[in-house]
């Protein structure tokens, strides 16, 4: 019998790191077949709560109970023979080796012959656990030759086949699509049913709704409040977690058009997308929608000369551009925001401010050196601007919250100064309140002139944010809607093929 019927609690759990106190006297309970969500903003102290249940970080203070019985997690291989096993945002798969390698690493049958492997029997496990998860993945197939979705789910059947008691989930649906998303849901209901406990991080507020039995709310590194499933608040669950009433998550300003600055006619690259036509104006936000893998990204990809097109024209006020490397892209007053900001657009282990002039550095060059003064001017005026967190310009990308390293990189291409941005994914894997920001500068920078081409594939965010939405499917644009005939069914409808 478990104390108290709970299979885990932190109690009084505190750690200090130098300059900030990371988290304070926080206590946890997690009940056996309980699906707990664990919700606050970027910084509030989730991810430091996690990595000291998974030993990656010892408490200055407080106790781990697992079963009722105190323990001591002295790493993530001491979590992983406790039950504990997690599921990370940010994959750490090899890219280089097989599915089934990835999922077994360290833990391989072994053949008759000592030291040799037994390939068969790892490929029949690896094809058993895939089909208990409605994945119709070859074991054989290299990691690096699935989508991020595709890598996304091996992520979840590696940490599915410890067979752990507690599985924490750290934003498992950011690159999944709706289907797979769906299947994930189906999954943690199952594993509820035969009594798994669950820990599952995510900004999604409609996802914990749907699948938390309780939400359990992080501020500033200390417990601030609970909700139980039956009594979920969204207002008042928000207002927990960012401290402040958020009443506009989408501030988008009525702003008149201007003049066409922006023009694809008939783009196509052979196998990704074709007959890709549509214009922006000033002051317009596109809001580009469609399922993963219906070609989005590799459209906004071509524009700005990271893939080359097969045929088709780009025109620029109305002149015909030639754009076939990102160098002249940037010249030509175009900025790109990519989707994953940490493989893409930031060097995490430089500063705040080398990171914001990576893109204008010959901007700075006197003779042979680099004015140093004149790359702080533009630091700093962007860090106030775009408000970074940030305790000083040299401190390192790595250790912002998601929202200000996001910000981070709208301050390297707004120091560009660039008439058309294109933003995939503006708001993934940031919190609510850093999610209203990012939108508020959005709005902002519209306002200011800028033509923004959005990509996202969060429905709530195209409707509250876009002037115009197109629908990508298979490749092909589906529909068109203005901002007041678009509706989440029609976008659906058009995104499936429908």
């Amino acid at each position: 019998m478990i104390k108290n019927d709970f299979i885990l609690q932190m109690k009084d759990i505190s750690k200090h790191f130098p300059g900030v106190q990371a988290l304070s006297n926080v206590n946890l309970n997690l009940k056996k077949g309980e699906v707990l969500a664990l919700v606050g903003e970027n910084g509030a102290g989730k991810s430091t709560l996690m990595k000291i249940l998974l030993g990656v970080y010892q408490p200055d203070a407080g106790d781990i109970l697992i079963k009722g019985n105190k323990e001591v997690v002295h790493n993530p291989n001491t979590a992983l023979h406790k039950g504990i096993s997690m599921i990370h945002q940010e994959l750490t798969l090899i890219s280089q080796r097989s599915i089934a390698e990835n999922i077994w690493i360290g833990r391989e049958p072994k053949a008759s012959i000592p030291c040799f492997i037994n390939w068969k029997e790892l490929y029949n496990k690896t094809e058993h656990l895939l089909e208990s998860l409605e994945l119709d993945f070859n074991p054989r197939k290299l990691v690096r030759d699935l989508s991020v979705a595709g890598q996304q789910m091996v992520e979840i059947a590696r940490a599915l086949s410890y067979n752990a008691e507690i599985i924490i989930m750290d934003e498992p649906t950011s690159a999944l699509t709706e289907v797979e998303v769906e299947r994930l849901f189906r999954i943690i209901n199952g594993l509820k049913s035969v009594k798994v406990s669950l820990i599952y991080i995510s900004h999604k507020i409609d996802e914990i709704f749907e699948l938390a039995d309780r939400a359990m709310v992080l501020r500033d590194g200390q417990n601030v409040g609970e909700q139980e499933h039956g009594q979920f608040d969204k207002k008042n669950l928000i207002s927990m977690m960012v401290g402040r009433d958020i009443t506009a998550f989408f501030p988008k300003k009525k702003l008149p058009p201007g003049d066409v600055v922006f023009e694809a006619k008939n783009l196509r690259i052979k196998g990704s997308f074709e007959n890709i036509s549509f214009k922006v104006r000033e002051r317009e936000m596109l809001g580009i929608a469609g399922l993963m893998g219906a070609g989005r990204t590799e459209i906004v990809r071509a524009i700005f000369g990271i893939d080359k097109l097969d045929s088709g024209e780009i025109y620029l006020n109305g002149n015909a551009a030639n754009i076939s490397h990102p160098h002249q892209a940037i010249q030509k007053g175009i900025g790109f925001i990519p989707e994953d900001r940490k493989k893409d657009s930031l060097a995490l282990v430089r500063s705040v401010k080398e990171n914001i002039s990576i893109t204008i550095l010959g901007e700075f060059c006197r003779k042979l050196f680099i004015s140093k003064s004149a790359e702080l001017n533009n630091c700093q005026n962007m860090i106030k601007l775009l408000s970074i967190r940030t305790p000083h310009y040299n401190q390192l990308v790595n250790f912002l919250s998601g929202g200000n390293q996001q910000k981070v990189v709208l301050a390297k291409w707004l120091s560009t100064k660039p008439r058309i941005l294109i933003l995939d994914e503006p708001t993934r894997g940031i919190d609510v309140g850093a999610k209203a920001e990012i939108h508020r500068l959005m709005s902002n920078l519209a306002e200011e002139g800028l033509a923004i081409i959005m990509i996202s594939s969060e429905l709530p965010e195209i409707l509250g944010m876009s002037d115009r939405i197109i629908v990508i499917h298979g490749g092909r644009i589906k529909g068109e809607f203005s901002r007041e005939d678009a509706t989440q069914e029609k976008i659906l409808e058009c995104a499936v093929g429908n």
